[in-house]
């Protein structure tokens, strides 16, 4: 038994499945290599977009390789800067990555998982991611996905965490044949068993739902502390400069009432200067009549 084989029929079941076969391959492999078993056992459950890629992967890899295919072309494109191509494979890309990503909606339903609108935005999201940098393609063809890729745009993207065995990265998982239908007449199971494995999907399925609006709940927690935060910080500054204002405005008024003050004090001392400077005039007349007056007489 080795880890890359267990891990590959592993990420081939369905997420209801998952954590049960894993344990039972745990057991199974303690016997004979305790330390493979610890590797097995700490193999982590995908995330529901991740289950999609690896889905993908092993039953759609004609559509996987086209986009894929794509990607690389447009990796070349860019590296040899020819604009018109890259405005070209970049609209190619944009429908195809829709269309898969519609394929895989359709695919992960065909397998007994219904999947949200947000499952579905994050494999559109790892598609791009694949198709934009070589890591993130190598690790979507190795079908082990467990978490789904985002591309950054700035350096390479590091995909070992993203991968459940990192030494997978550059290997490509072994293809699924669809089964064809049958003409022949196939017993239907038991009601027993069929009820049974209904009710453990519409668990796994609620469980993945709750899972989904519990991130999306914290994030939208995050989002609303933050903008709480901006929101008192603002409120704080417009306290604060409504004070200021505020006083601004009682100096205003202040040196307007005392402007007021001072132009009546103004009007009373240049009526007072007026009159001194009609005395003064009257007096300067008065001292030039008496000097005309004393010539005369002196004479």
């Amino acid at each position: 038994m080795e880890l890359t084989s267990v891990a590959e029929e592993l990420y081939a079941l369905a997420p209801a499945e998952f954590t049960a076969a894993r344990n039972e391959r745990a057991k199974l492999a303690r016997a004979e290599d305790l330390a493979l078993s610890e590797r097995v056992a700490k193999l982590p459950k995908p995330s529901t977009a991740a289950w999609v890629m690896n889905m993908l992967a092993r039953h759609q890899a004609d559509q996987l390789a086209q986009v894929l295919e794509l990607g690389a072309a447009m990796r070349a494109a860019q590296d040899n800067l020819d604009g018109d191509e890259l405005r070209d494979l970049g609209r190619q890309r944009r429908q195809l990555t829709h269309a898969v990503s519609t394929q895989a909606r359709g695919l992960a339903h065909e397998l007994g998982v219904r999947i949200s609108e947000a499952v579905t935005s994050q494999v559109e999201e790892t598609l791009r991611a694949a198709m934009t940098d070589e890591d993130a393609s190598r690790a979507v063809r190795t079908g082990q996905l467990v978490n789904a890729l985002s591309a950054t745009g700035v350096g390479a993207l590091d995909v070992s965490g993203a991968v459940a065995v990192p030494e997978a990265i550059g290997t490509t998982v072994r293809p699924v044949e669809r089964p064809k239908p049958q003409l022949s007449v196939v017993p239907e199971p038991e009601p027993e068993a069929d009820e049974a494995d209904e009710s453990a999907r519409a668990l796994e399925q609620a469980r993945t739902a709750l899972q989904e609006a519990e991130a999306e709940a914290r994030a939208a927690e995050t989002k609303l502390a933050k903008a709480s935060r901006r929101a008192a910080k603002l409120e704080a500054r417009s306290l604060q400069v409504s004070g200021r204002l505020e006083e601004v405005r009682r100096r205003a008024a202040a040196l307007e009432h005392e402007l007021e003050g001072i132009d009546d004090d103004l009007g009373d001392a240049e009526d007072k200067r007026d009159r001194a400077q009609e005395k003064q005039a009257a007096a300067i007349s008065a001292v030039e009549a008496a000097r005309a007056e004393l010539d005369r007489v002196s004479r």
